[in-house]
């Protein structure tokens, strides 16, 4: 009969053991299994280890069994995630501007928790956090979370939006003015978090930084701009923005070489009207939000990609040119 204090507990560590020490090229002989369970204080027989085995593979848990020179080794087959999709969510994390240094740290050691500790080196291998411009504001995560609750419980909110001043410092706009909105979605774009969110006295869809947001508070009050919302596929809501900085909404032709193909297709989708030109160019239709980011889009093409219509957004091509012109010619 096995004895120790944590007796009770021992097809847990046998869990636990198992998950954390074994793989395919890490595997454990029952007397390996044997001594890692004295460290937790549980002496066991090989044949209630056996036992304990079976009722893990019973319960779902992927223990293989090989036989080696005489001797049986087991190891942990298939897991809840892969090691090249834990690889993924390390990228996710350690990428994303919004989640700052020291939560990317806690985020990534939890997910070196669903690999094996053999695995979790390769993981770590992976981790490049210090130095990178991260977000400053801890609170976005409670901010998320509140955005969330919202959505779910069908309530509009208030908040203060915030800017940084040439001080280093975030102070509110408006002078503090609450903003009141029905919260629709979250969206993820150019490494930021935005809130996609209704005015309704404005009756249009706007979009803010979560991470400029502060002091959120659910108003108990039906939220509007359903309709408004559900024409609005966020798809291509989100493709349509440049930055995700308003513009008006038009139908733009681009002129561009056949070598620019997979730009266009890039950033807006195969779905795109792309029709042949010439031997050497075809016309892309997209419909996006026209701003100053999405014409210097554009202009960072160069001569491959030229707008030709509509007339008005050529004329805002120019304007912007003759801006530029004058911005940094010597007066």
């Amino acid at each position: 009969m096995g004895k120790g204090s944590n007796q009770k507990l021992k097809i847990l560590y046998l869990s636990r053991i198992l998950l954390e020490k074994t793989d395919e090229t890490h595997k454990m002989t029952m007397a390996d299994i044997l001594a890692a369970l004295k460290v937790y204080g549980i002496e066991a027989e090989r044949k209630s280890i056996y036992n304990d085995i079976e009722n893990l593979i019973l319960y779902g848990m992927d223990i293989i069994k090989v036989q080696e020179e005489n001797t049986c080794n087991y190891y942990v087959g298939s897991r809840q995630f892969e090691l090249a999709e834990l690889k993924l969510l390390v990228d996710a994390v350690q990428s994303s501007k919004f989640i700052t240094e020291k939560k990317s740290t806690e985020l990534i050691k939890k997910i070196e928790g669903l690999a094996s500790s053999h695995d979790a080196l390769k993981l770590q291998r992976q981790v490049y956090v210090a130095g990178r411009i991260k977000t400053m504001n801890e609170s976005i995560y409670y901010n998320v979370d509140s955005i969330h609750a919202a959505i779910v419980d069908n309530d509009q909110i208030t908040f203060q939006y915030y800017q940084w001043n040439v001080n280093k410092e975030m102070e509110p706009r408006h002078d503090g003015a609450l903003y009141e909105m029905s919260p629709w979605a979250l969206t993820w774009d150019d490494e930021n978090y935005y809130l996609v969110a209704y005015d309704g006295k404005e009756g249009m869809i706007k979009h803010f930084r979560v991470d400029k947001m502060k002091n959120i508070k659910s108003l108990r009050k039906r939220r509007e701009g359903e309709k408004t919302f559900r024409q609005a596929d966020m798809a291509i809501y989100t493709k349509k923005m440049f930055g995700m900085y308003d513009g008006q909404e038009e139908n733009v032709k681009l002129e561009c070489e056949n070598g620019f193909a997979g730009v266009m297709i890039d950033r807006f989708g195969k779905d795109i009207s792309m029709l042949k030109s010439d031997e050497e160019h075809f016309i892309a239709t997209v419909k996006v939000a026209v701003s100053k980011q999405f014409l210097g889009w554009v202009i960072a093409l160069g001569e491959g990609v030229t707008i030709i219509g509509p007339e008005r957004v050529v004329d805002q091509v120019k304007e912007e040119i003759k801006r530029m012109l004058r911005q940094y010619t010597d007066a």
